[in-house]
């Protein structure tokens, strides 16, 4: 996957209060075939506007995306939407924003199904049973609501229903965030699994450097809508150049640390502060 200066505005507010705010500034990188690059960054860097723009739910002001050597619409016909959605598809932060709550794990996934392989029947229900197993579930939980699945539950869902259009590339936007931290190794290790036997690529959007650490080779890092470092993850993450790159380090809780309180009624003092931060 290619992108060559991907640029977005979007315009807030109303009246003489309008203003324009720059969501992308001229992004350009490349996601190797069978590769895993994270995007990292503050709230409000561009991350997840750059993922939008790449799977068609928002259109870019300007650039271009190329995704296995085609170009990408950027206003699509219905059947290059299409066509999209089986080269590139996206996991989101909250499962239970993504999945309709009134409809059963299975219906979720066998709709992609049926519209990007048109199976029918028996076969839709193999194919159901064995997506959910590939993610770490059973055939039961086809017929389970979202309501009746637990957290890493819904987002194994999630990945299941990505998977069945059969995408090329995965857009993971903060895939792991919502998950509590035993969970979420769970289905770091399944994202790891799932990209090595499929052979998939991966573009993860994460504000947890210890996850970047697990999963991918590169990283860039984002700033109010542009690129500011890129590298293999171990030369950004060790030796930063940039310094708001160190300041994203620094600030990621480290193994250990524990705040220390003033004896008596238990406020913290400055020192104490100085030193947490």
């Amino acid at each position: 996957m290619e992108i060559t200066g991907l640029s977005k505005r979007f315009t807030t507010g109303r009246g003489g209060q309008r203003r324009s705010v720059d969501a992308l500034v001229d992004v350009t990188l490349t996601v190797a075939d069978g590769s895993c690059l994270a995007v990292v960054g503050e709230s409000g860097s561009g991350k997840t506007t750059l993922a939008r723009i790449l799977v068609g739910l928002e259109g870019a002001d300007a650039g271009q995306v190329v995704l296995a050597g085609r170009p990408v619409a950027q206003r699509p016909r219905r059947a290059e939407r299409r066509a999209r959605a089986r080269d590139i598809q996206m996991v989101f932060q909250d499962p239970n924003g993504s999945l309709n709550r009134r409809r059963t794990a299975g219906s979720a996934i066998s709709e992609v199904l049926t519209a990007h392989h048109r199976v029918r029947g028996a076969e839709l229900r193999r194919r159901v049973d064995d997506l959910l197993d590939q993610v770490g579930l059973l055939p039961a939980h086809a017929r389970a609501l979202p309501g009746e699945l637990s957290g890493g539950q819904r987002q194994r869902v999630a990945i299941a229903r990505a998977l069945a259009a059969e995408p090329r590339v995965l857009v993971l936007d903060e895939a792991v965030a919502a998950l509590d931290v035993s969970v979420q190794a769970q289905v770091l290790n399944l994202l790891a699994e799932l990209r090595r036997v499929r052979r998939l690529t991966y573009l993860f959007i994460t504000h947890d450097l210890s996850v970047v650490r697990q999963v991918s080779e590169q990283v860039v890092v984002m700033r109010r809508g542009e690129i500011i470092e890129r590298g293999s993850t171990e030369r950004v993450l060790d030796q930063p150049q940039h310094p708001y790159t160190m300041l994203l380090r620094d600030s990621a809780p480290r193994p250990g640390w524990r705040p220390r309180r003033a004896l008596g009624r238990g406020e913290p003092r400055a020192e104490d502060m100085e030193a947490a931060r």
